[in-house]
Parts: C-alpha cells; structure tokens; sequence
C-alpha cells in the first residue's frame, strides 16, 4: 500500500530523550541512580504527556521528595537541557520527506507546556503538515483512541499511514489499527526503511 504520510514519534525519534544521561553528568551515576529510585521521573513525564499541567506536575513531585526538590525542579527549570540533543539525520530525513511531497505529522507523548518549550529550542519541530501532541488532547500513546483521532483528522485510511516510534507499545498499537510500521532503534536503520519503502532514494536519504 502507498504511503501516504510519515508519522514521527518525537522523543528518541527527532529529539533525544534521556534524562538519566543529564543527571548522570550533573551529579552523577550514583546519585542519579537513587534519584530515579526514590523519584519515578518517568510516570511524573507520562502525567504531563497526559494532559496534567507541566509545572504543576513537576512542583507536586518536587514538594513529596523533600531529599530531591532541587534536582526534580530541574525538569522544568532546565527542560532543553534534558530534553535533547536534536537526531540530526532523522531531522534530515523529515525535511527530504516534505521536500518530496510527502506529508509528514507527529504523534507525540508531550506535555501540553512543556511542547512550546522545545519547539522554541528545536525550530524544525514546527515543520510539520500536522501533529498530535499528546498533552493537548488529553490521551496518550498506545491508548488506540489517539490513534483513531489521527485517522479522523487527517482523513487518510490507515494502511497509508506510516509510524515511526522507538517503543514497542506504541508501534503494536498503531499496526494493530492497520498503520504500517518502523520501530525506531536508529536514524541509519530508518533511512534505509524509507528507501526500501521507495520514499527517497539513497542519495536522498543521506
């Protein structure tokens, strides 16, 4: 089936999305250890990805863990910071795509503040034909009905849609609606997906 669009995920797909390598730099492998112990950093993210507001998450979470106030207020005072550096061949790839006539969107997990943060920093996430940012409306990836309001907006059938997402849940859900699929592990390994698929050529995918 012809591909009609490319859907990005945006962490680990354009941005690099790592936390435990920022905190391993600023205060170490050990202390970021018992920090991630004692703080679950990751279910504070999926609650702002859900729609619950950044800041206020972030202060909430910060307040419960009086050991670690200052280094979970991080999450919010040093954002682009933490969230990056930019893939720079996927980036490439998302413009040789639109150059092509492609249509491009994203389908992200992002908290609805946090979003406009990383736009500012990262401008290219501003080149899409469309995206679904989680945080905005209120459901998360690899909850079906996200996927299902995608096919409804955009207006194309799923089999003409594909997925590009580093996590499994997220990919089986999206085939499971019929979208074609790419787990994500590698810009190289992408690339080649994308020839093979005969989105670009190779000089192109480069």
């Amino acid at each position: 089936m012809q591909v009609e669009a490319v859907v990005f995920d945006i962490g680990n797909v354009l941005i690099t999305w790592q936390p435990e390598r920022y905190f391993d730099t600023h205060i170490g492998e050990n202390r970021r250890k018992a920090l991630f112990e004692a703080v679950d950093i990751h279910a504070m993210m999926v609650r702002i990805d859900q729609g619950e507001v950044f800041g206020d998450v972030v202060e909430e979470t910060a307040m419960a863990h009086p050991d670690w106030t200052t280094e979970v207020r991080w999450m919010r005072d040093r954002w682009n910071a933490i969230a990056g550096p930019e893939i720079s061949l996927s980036v490439r790839l998302l413009r040789a795509l639109r150059a092509k006539g492609v249509a491009c969107f994203a389908l992200s997990n992002f908290g609805k503040e946090n979003f406009p943060l990383s736009e500012a920093e990262f401008p290219f996430l501003k080149e899409f034909d469309r995206r679904y940012i989680s945080g905005e409306m209120k459901m998360a990836k690899p909850d079906p009905a996200i996927y299902a309001r995608v096919e409804s907006d955009c207006g194309l059938a799923p089999e003409t849609l594909l997925f590009a997402d580093d996590r499994q849940d997220n990919i089986e859900a999206a085939a499971a609606r019929g979208w074609q699929t790419h787990l994500f592990t590698t810009p190289d390994r992408f690339a080649d997906d994308l020839v093979t698929r005969g989105l670009l050529t190779a000089d192109e995918a480069q």
